[in-house]
């Protein structure tokens, strides 16, 4: 009973041991950027950072790698190991700058002049051993030609509708006072323009003056012809009347 007592503490012992390397070697964490956006010809910096649960020691090593967007293997483009290793001989030469700090967790480095050929994934990996077992990370970098366009802002937009209908008010009252002639037209034309009903009325009025006037002399001249002796003493009148009519 001892004896197996003993091996069952020692495998214990043995588990608890394995445990505590296993979580030192799986602890460090790296993370980045899930996406990043810019205009062709920016610097971008692709930021990286990292957490050890052990001392940052010369044995720590990152690795910058890219695979373009149309696919591919994944290149190699950036080395740190106690000191920065650029690259020398791809199209990545001279446009890659360290600025990460090792000391503060940090492993960022910098594109610069980035490019369309530059669109794809770039992976930061950070080993500090025992810790070499954390899962890298992945930054989708989209480069984008630059934009021609204006952008309105809540600002601007509020400034072309207020804008616009003062231009607009403004070059009707010039109009105005520049060609006067114009407003001029616009009271002779409202002038000579007459009413249907101002028309008709008017004729109406003519029409029933001479309705009027040709009754009378109607009637004149109907009694004339009962009143011969009265017309004959008043001949005189009577062609004055007659002119009338």
């Amino acid at each position: 009973m001892d004896v197996n007592r003993s091996c069952f503490k020692g495998l214990l012992s043995c588990v608890y041991v394995g445990f505590v390397l296993l979580r030192s070697a799986c602890c460090i964490s790296v993370k980045a950027p899930a996406e990043i956006s810019v205009i062709r010809g920016a610097t971008v910096t692709l930021t990286c950072s990292f957490t050890s649960s052990s001392s940052i020691t010369s044995l720590m090593s990152i690795d910058w790698t890219f695979r373009p967007e149309s696919g591919g293997p994944a290149k190699l483009f950036f080395h740190f190991s106690s000191k920065a290793y650029l690259p020398e001989d791809d199209y990545f030469k001279g446009r890659v700058k360290w600025v990460g700090s090792p000391s503060r967790g940090e492993a960022s480095v910098q594109l610069l002049n980035a490019s369309l050929t530059d669109n794809g994934t770039y992976t930061c990996a950070v080993r500090n051993p025992p810790d070499v077992h954390g899962s890298p990370a992945q930054t989708l970098l989209t480069v984008t030609p630059k934009r021609l366009s204006l952008t309105f802002t809540d600002v601007g937009v509020l400034l072309v509708f207020i804008l616009v209908p003062s231009g607009v008010i403004t070059l009707v009252l010039l109009g105005r006072i520049l060609c006067p002639c114009w407003s001029v037209s616009e009271k002779s034309s409202s002038a000579a323009h007459h009413s249907p009903i101002e028309v008709v009325s008017r004729d109406e009025n003519f029409y029933n003056q001479t309705q009027q006037k040709h009754r009378l002399c109607s009637c004149y001249f109907k009694d004339t012809e009962y009143e011969d002796d009265y017309m004959h003493e008043k001949s005189h009148e009577h062609t004055y009347t007659e002119s009338q009519c």
